[in-house]
């Protein structure tokens, strides 16, 4: 993973740009997490959720919710909870199960002690305040009730980092290219018990880790498009990047065979 700017770490956390451009329907998130498809072991993530929810009754909100992958797994297989989808974005809402809410992770329209279950998957890298977000999640909980947060390790995916690099400096003409923008470096697997533990007494961290190996530059380009919401902060023509990355990814499954990516993200299982 590689580690912001200043620039782009504000960039990340930008509401206009998360509302307006990256999440504003789901097609961008959808592209991101597509690449998954080929790795292994494969993960059932919601399947993951349900596991550490199943002692867990009531309401459980779904903060930062994105196209719905967790809610739509809950409504399914737990119809006893009662499941409650927000985001920040009205957009990427659209095909997520009802009921839902427009709502920002940093000013939750919830009362003290009136959840069970939180869920803040891959998001907390993207609001302002992390630690204050924490502390308000927290609120929400009613003692003995559960929040699992995810994100990655700074060990995820180095592979797309060196192939942005390397791209990013081919097309610009220079040796290395600047880096490309990190989602997860804010909150990373690392740093992640840190900021958890000002609210939270009890962490459990459970570690995915995986591997890609693809035949097919296909999804490579696929995963790198979907930050286009943040484009002006790369410092190199975007799409040009992208295209060049295409043709390195080809030329490497020419040699070798494959293109493989190394994978590492996980859960985090925090009580009061």
């Amino acid at each position: 993973m590689t580690s912001n700017t200043t620039r782009q770490d504000a960039a990340v956390a930008d509401r206009s740009i998360l509302a307006n451009s990256a999440y504003a329907d789901g097609r961008h998130l959808a592209a991101r997490q597509s690449i998954y498809r080929w790795q292994q072991p494969r993960y059932d993530l919601p399947g993951i959720v349900l596991e550490e929810l199943a002692g867990t009754s009531g309401i459980v909100l779904d903060v930062g919710c994105g196209n719905g992958k967790f809610v739509n797994r809950l409504h399914k297989d737990r119809p006893d909870l009662q499941v409650v989808g927000m985001d920040i974005s009205a957009g990427i809402l659209a095909d997520v199960e009802k009921p839902v809410l427009v709502a920002d992770a940093q000013a939750l329209p919830v009362a003290d002690n009136s959840a069970d279950g939180v869920l803040a998957l891959h998001m907390l890298y993207h609001v302002g305040d992390i630690e204050a977000t924490i502390t308000e999640l927290a609120r929400t909980l009613r003692p003995g009730g559960v929040l699992i947060a995810s994100t990655n390790s700074e060990a995820d995916k180095q592979e797309l980092d060196r192939l942005w690099a390397r791209a990013a400096g081919d097309v610009l003409g220079i040796p290395e290219g600047p880096a490309r923008v990190s989602l997860s470096s804010r909150f990373s697997l690392e740093k992640a018990p840190g900021y958890l533990g000002t609210a939270f007494k009890d962490i459990r961290v459970r570690k995915l880790p995986g591997t890609i190996e693809l035949t097919d530059p296909a999804p490579v380009v696929a995963h790198l498009a979907s930050y286009e919401a943040w484009a002006d902060q790369c410092g190199v023509p975007f799409h040009e990047t992208v295209d060049r990355a295409a043709a390195i990814v080809a030329a490497t499954i020419a040699t070798e065979g494959l293109f493989k990516i190394t994978c590492l993200g996980g859960f985090l299982v925090c009580r009061l």
